[in-house]
């Protein structure tokens, strides 16, 4: 959504999110048009709604088809008219909004059932949308792991973590995500959360999601006599490292982003292994 919000002339004005599903029924009208001082017990002060906030911009309504019936006929009055009335006023207010609406439901079912006006659904349905599940977007996965990473290492303070292994991500990228893109955040929040670092693994990750890893690859022998770990570890960072430096044509910003780093976290390590293009 707000991408879209981005790459709209609209962009330097608002962009306001409204959650049909998680509002109460007699609080999502207030919520949405405002209300009038003493419209309602409680109401000891005005207040302007989501749409006054977001004059000039965007209004996104998610989950639409979880909206009131009663409400519906509001909402239609604010598409077609561009106007609106805050709960205890009787005067309309104009507005100048592009609203953009989702929802995970079938609303031509929902029509058909009598739980959505089918004037509504004809005067939302001007540009449709539809996103595939994120079963169908496999490429995607990869791209919204590093990305919820970022996000996770962030919040947590996990920098001491640098990506997620390539076990883990076959795993992800296996997986049905029956819950899409909020289920993988969620994955990826967990695992940030308990990964014990450098790296996300397969062992991180729940067991509905290990359970859909590909089979295994040949299994690592470890000489009689061992080896070197750390050296073995030095090189397999500095190769995933060389690839994503190639990869990039060697710029150091977007190698970092694929690798789930920070630049300057980067370029200190090019400087410390002595790697050079």
């Amino acid at each position: 959504m707000a991408a879209l919000h981005e790459a709209s002339p609209r962009r330097d004005k608002p962009l306001v999110t409204v959650n049909c599903g998680a509002i109460p029924e007699n609080l999502l009208e207030s919520e949405l048009f405002g209300h009038a001082k003493g419209a309602f017990t409680g109401a000891h002060v005005a207040r302007q709604g989501r749409v006054a906030a977001a004059e000039g911009g965007t209004l996104f309504l998610d989950e639409i088809g979880d909206m009131p019936l009663a409400l519906q006929v509001k909402l239609l009055r604010l598409l077609q008219q561009r106007e609106y009335s805050p709960v205890g006023e009787d005067r309309a207010r104009k507005c100048d909004i592009r609203v953009v609406a989702a929802t995970h439901r079938d609303l031509e079912a929902e029509v058909a059932a009598g739980r959505f006006r089918e004037d509504l659904y004809y005067r939302l349905e001007v540009v449709h949308v539809a996103l595939p599940p994120l079963r169908e977007r496999g490429s995607d996965v990869e791209l919204l792991a590093r990305h919820f990473f970022r996000l996770a290492v962030a919040r947590s303070g996990r920098g001491d973590l640098l990506g997620i292994s390539p076990e883990a991500l076959a795993a992800l990228q296996a997986h049905d995500w029956p819950g899409n893109i909020r289920a993988l955040e969620n994955v990826i929040e967990r695992a940030v959360l308990l990964s014990i670092g450098p790296f996300v693994e397969l062992h991180d990750l729940p067991p509905k999601v290990r359970g859909h890893v590909p089979s295994p690859g040949p299994a690592v022998v470890l000489p009689d006599d061992g080896f070197d770990l750390r050296a073995h570890l030095e090189a397999y960072e500095s190769s995933l490292i060389c690839k994503a430096l190639d990869r990039t044509g060697w710029n150091k910003a977007r190698a970092a982003e694929l690798l789930g780093i920070n630049r300057t976290t980067l370029v200190e390590m090019v400087k410390r292994k002595r790697l050079v293009g």
